[in-house]
């Protein structure tokens, strides 16, 4: 892999000229346009030179045979790892980026509050990782959403909502799904979520020796979904489809043990100017489904210092639809990481721009919760 070092300046000012113009317009760019560009006589033979060494390198590809050159996601790399000259925010950005919260607001409220302003100021869709509620549950219930689906909806003591999609087991009636409430409500109640997950399978036991067989299917997807154990249960007829495994440095009691909250997804059908774009937003809202796979990546994000930039394919779940994630841990008042935040951008973005607003806004609410009582 090409690093600074391996290339001399008129190559890195080329490079940089490329690559901005690139993040600007989305074009590529030739010889005659940077020989012009570049401030000095060089000759656009000279320039198709030092292009065709980047090119060889890795760090730049033709997207037609008669065409100027763009960046590949490596170059991109070097870029925003190197050379690039991140921005600072005015006070009206960091006004905006600042929560709104009293003494009582909960830490799901002040992540939320930040991450509303974070998604409208970047206008790129936001994300947030928080630990999952430590509240006693107080109400669950299985809403149909279609013929095939159902909402898994609990509700803890402090009025928290969270919700799960699971498939609707074939045979099951209105009364089952009125039955499996009322069986889950009478023994969970006043349990935290946490604990729900731990006897998840001893109640799954419980219920098939208690209730009958459709009835049991309902509770056993409902707990098999919010205990992650839906590829191993049982009854797999009820269980949610996989949505994917936890990488192997992050450990599936650490995915289960973390909510992800995904706000401004509209933000990223603004700009869409031709169906190859309309086709990659499809894919990435694929991807944001893929919730297990996102909190993985989150949860490796939580082991670096600063801010952290996945470009494109560097990451697998944005491998097919062209998407960068910029994401920066938030702490308590002991500096404990509690989770990341951040945004979900094109390739093609404004990472000068982007960087320093996650940056802030993970501080910012680093800073509420350190001087709030916060929970």
């Amino acid at each position: 892999m090409s690093d600074l070092q391996t290339l001399n300046d008129r190559a890195r000012r080329v490079f940089r000229q490329i690559v901005e113009n690139y993040l600007e317009t989305g074009d590529p760019i030739g010889s005659k346009t940077l020989s012009s560009g570049l401030g000095e006589k060089i000759s656009p033979a000279s320039i198709r030179s030092t292009m065709a060494e980047l090119e060889t390198l890795g760090l730049l590809y033709a997207p037609h045979i008669s065409a100027g050159r763009l960046p590949t996601e490596q170059g991109l790399r070097l870029f925003v790892d190197g050379l690039l000259q991140v921005g600072d925010l005015n006070e009206e950005e960091r006004a905006a980026l600042a929560p709104r919260v009293s003494q009582d607001t909960n830490l799901n409220d002040v992540v939320t509050k930040a991450l509303d302003g974070l998604s409208g100021i970047s206008s790129c869709a936001g994300l947030v990782m928080v630990p999952q509620s430590e509240e006693a549950l107080r109400h669950i219930e299985f809403i149909p959403i279609s013929q095939q689906q159902l909402l898994v909806v609990l509700v803890d003591d402090r009025n928290h909502v969270e919700n799960r999609i699971i498939d609707w087991p074939r045979g099951v009636t209105h009364g089952n799904l009125t039955a499996a409430s009322n069986y889950l409500n009478s023994r969970l109640s006043g349990k935290s979520l946490q604990d729900v997950r731990r006897d998840a399978v001893a109640e799954i036991s419980m219920a098939e020796m208690e209730l009958d067989n459709l009835t049991a299917q309902v509770v056993e997807a409902g707990l098999a979904e919010w205990a992650g154990q839906a590829k191993a249960s049982k009854s797999a007829i009820g269980a949610a489809p996989e949505t994917g495994q936890a990488s192997p440095s992050v450990s599936h009691n650490m995915v289960n043990e973390k909510s992800l909250i995904i706000r401004g997804q509209a933000h990223l059908l603004d700009n869409v100017e031709a169906m190859e774009d309309l086709e990659r937003i499809r894919i990435l809202f694929d991807d944001l489904e893929r919730k297990k796979e996102l909190i993985s990546l989150l949860s490796n994000a939580e082991e670096g210092e600063g801010v952290r930039i996945f470009i494109g394919s560097e990451t697998k779940l944005f491998s097919l639809s062209g998407s960068s994630l910029i994401v920066s841990g938030y702490r308590d008042k002991d500096r404990k990481i509690l989770g990341v935040l951040g945004v979900i951008a094109p390739t093609r973005s404004n990472y000068a721009r982007l960087i320093p607003l996650v940056d802030h806004t993970a501080r910012v609410v680093s800073k509420v919760l350190g001087l709030s009582d916060c929970e």
